[in-house]
């Protein structure tokens, strides 16, 4: 909020106190500016207008990504609603929201975190907390709620156990092993150059320093240890390479596919690096109380479940997992060193000096 001139003060303290006053006649915590964002209404109203919108529509959120369709059904049976879904990168989401605002089609959309801030910068979000806001670790929401996340990965080791007796734990196993990595595209995916990152978090650098994490990857070059190839599901269930380097949910929901007996995953002891993807809400949506109340379901006890289903660690801590849902998922303690991206800006910068100084100093390297 902007602050005005000292004349204007008096009048801000009878707003903010005339709000106060009418937050707490107002029944129950959900329906104050600070819980929902610029919206006021009670999650009661907000569900009986998404019941009259009939409808959700989103775009990057399919059915096989992180269990969604357990939640779209949720969400039909509860609320009566409809979905339709259009698989998207978080990059055409946003260009989606902009370029259709005076004809949008779709309400809410789930990107990498480090889309959030590139969403409200292009105008195309409206702030929504939910009701587990408080909840939601400060790195993991706009502090005005125009994006939050609802579940988080972390880089880990996927490791085929035919091939590799005993699977690394740590960045130092990987290093002093004979076997090949994946790391992937590392020019253009995410994912991979997240992986540069978590080597540098766990030698000492961070989103500002990545040299630790290049220089790792670059002596594994050196000796022959780095196979360039992406990191999908096909090459994988080859078997040519004996680990490879993942979002811990994409690691886990692998290794069901591939045959538990036979790969093993973890996250390396000395650190790695959590990320996660965020729902933004379009600014035009024609659902706009939908999409709210999508993002409040996301955010409950069975909507964290549903997720944690689809191999997706909660955000939220507090949820009380179902023990087989648990036993999808890596024991708690493997994540003691595992670090968000303390400055995404500074991360952006990083980011973009990553593909010139991998292929300088580790593709050089690679037959």
């Amino acid at each position: 909020m902007k602050k005005g001139l000292k004349k204007q003060l008096a009048v801000g303290i009878v707003l903010t106190l005339l709000v106060v006053l009418l937050a707490a006649c107002g029944g129950t915590k959900n329906n104050t500016a600070e819980n929902t964002g610029a919206q006021e209404m009670s999650l009661t109203d907000i569900e009986a207008k998404a019941k009259e919108e009939g409808s959700v529509v989103s775009v990057g959120m399919p059915d096989d990504w992180a269990n969604w369709k357990d939640t779209w059904a949720d969400i039909q049976t509860k609320y009566g609603l409809t979905h339709t879904d259009t698989d998207m990168s978080s990059a055409e989401e946003i260009a989606k929201f902009e370029a259709e605002k005076d004809k949008p089609t779709a309400d809410i959309g789930d990107v990498g975190i480090a889309f959030g801030p590139v969403a409200i910068e292009k105008g195309v979000t409206q702030p929504f907390k939910t009701s587990h806001w408080d909840e939601i670790p400060a790195w993991a929401k706009d502090k005005d709620g125009h994006w939050l996340l609802g579940y988080q990965g972390t880089i880990s080791f996927l490791t085929n156990t035919k091939l590799v007796s005993n699977p690394p734990k740590s960045w130092e196993d990987l290093k002093n092993g004979n076997y090949k990595i994946i790391v992937g595209d590392v020019t253009k995916a995410a994912q991979a150059q997240m992986a540069v990152l978590a080597a540098a978090i766990a030698f000492g650098g961070d989103e500002k320093n990545i040299e630790p994490g290049i220089a790792f990857f670059e002596d594994l070059a050196k000796k022959g240890r780095i196979a360039n190839v992406e990191a999908t599901l096909a090459n994988i269930e080859k078997g040519e390479v004996e680990v490879t380097m993942l979002w811990d949910f994409n690691s886990l929901g692998y290794r069901e596919k591939l045959g538990k007996d036979q790969y093993a995953v973890s996250i390396p002891k000395e650190g790695s690096v959590v990320s996660g993807y965020a729902t933004i809400i379009n600014k035009y949506a024609p659902h706009p109380n939908a999409a709210k109340l999508t993002r409040e379901y996301i955010l409950s006890d069975a909507g964290q479940i549903n997720l944690a289903k689809g191999y997706a660690r909660p955000i939220r801590d507090s949820v009380k997992l179902p023990d087989d849902v648990a036993a999808k998922l890596l024991p708690k303690e493997e994540y003691a060193n595992a670090k968000p991206v303390g400055d995404y800006k500074v991360w952006e910068a990083t980011a973009k000096t990553i593909p010139q100084l991998w292929q300088e100093r580790v593709l050089v390297h690679i037959n």
